[in-house]
Parts: structure tokens; sequence; C-alpha cells
């Protein structure tokens, strides 16, 4: 498989979020605002990149009966290292995001990567998936954020530009993140059917 196949599928082909529909436990939970959908998807991203190249590294000495416990103790390594970077530097975006970090190691995004890409290459073609399969998932997290935020509080990132109305409530609620997900994925299919 070639880098730039790799990097397609990440982002557009095999989107974890608009394609594969993984994940969405985190994308409809965490994405009440564009800096927290973008955050945990960065998250993600890390934790599915560094995953991914310890397990291609090891993929030769891991035996296949403890295959799937010894990646969720790789991942779980990872995931660790997110939470407590976050709860040090970041602490009050870990007081948002805090319950949803740790689920990072159950997510399907993760798993399914180390078992169905990074056991079967090599390093560089599994560092690239890990890359890509998590900056496919940040846009998207970021895209829903950004729509439900404007929507729901007349702010993007945190910066008010309806100038003191309000937004409407339905859309930082979870009723809400159903609705902009499902038109967005709607959207951004449509969009990659007609460019395929």
């Amino acid at each position: 498989m070639k880098a730039g196949e790799i990097i397609k599928n990440g982002l557009v082909k095999e989107n974890p979020t608009w394609v594969l529909v993984l994940g969405t436990c985190p994308t409809l939970a965490t994405t009440t605002s564009a800096i927290n959908g973008m955050c945990m998807g960065l998250a993600t991203a890390f934790v599915l990149m560094m995953s991914n190249i310890v397990i291609s590294l090891l993929k030769s000495v891991i035996p296949d009966k403890v295959r799937i416990p010894a990646f969720i103790v790789v991942i779980a390594t990872f995931v660790t290292v997110v939470q407590l970077v976050m709860q040090a530097y970041l602490p009050d975006l870990y007081a948002t995001l805090g319950l949803f970090i740790p689920l990072i190691v159950v997510n399907c995004i993760v798993l399914g990567r180390a078992e169905s890409f990074a056991s079967k290459n090599n390093v560089w073609h599994s560092l690239l998936d890990g890359l890509f399969m998590g900056l496919g998932f940040t846009w998207a997290l970021t895209l829903i954020g950004m729509v439900r935020e404007i929507l729901g509080t007349g702010s993007i990132f945190g910066y008010n530009f309806i100038g003191g109305a309000d937004g409407m409530l339905m859309f930082i609620l979870p009723p809400g993140g159903f609705l902009v997900f499902g038109f967005l994925m709607a959207l951004v299919n449509h969009l990659r059917k007609k460019t395929a």
C-alpha cells in the first residue's frame, strides 16, 4: 500500500467518523464545542499513532493467543500518558474531557486499526495510518463541535460572534448532537461520492 493511499484513506475514503462510523460515543459526547472536539480528536490521534508504531514493532513477538490483550496494554499505556499530561498541563480541559480520556483504551478506532492495520504492516505505514486516521477523526470531531457551538451558543472556539444573542440550547444537548452528526455525515458522504 502506498503512503498517499494511506493518507487518503484516513482523511476521506475510510474516515473513522463519516465512513466507518466508529467512535460515536466520544463523537457525540465531547463535541459540545469545537475546542473539546479538537482536543479529544488530537488525544485519540496521539494514542492511535503511538500504539500503531509499537504494535507494528512488536507484531512478530506477540503470540496470537494474547494478541488482543497485548494490544490493549499498549494502547492503555499511551492513554495513561495523555491523561497524565492533560491533568498536569491542561486541567480545565481535563475537567471537561476527563471521563472520556480513559475510554480511548476501548475506542473501536484505536483497537480496530491495531488489529487490521498495524499488526500486518511495517512501522512507516503504521505510523502514517495512525496519524491520518487520527487526523480524520480530529477534523470530524472539530467540525461537529464547530457546528454545535455556533448553533448552540453563537460562538466558535469560545469567541462569541453574535453579540449577546443566545443560541439554540438544543444543539448543545444530546438530541442536537445526533442531528448535527446525522446531517454532517450525510453531507460529507454526498460530497465524497460526488468527487470519487
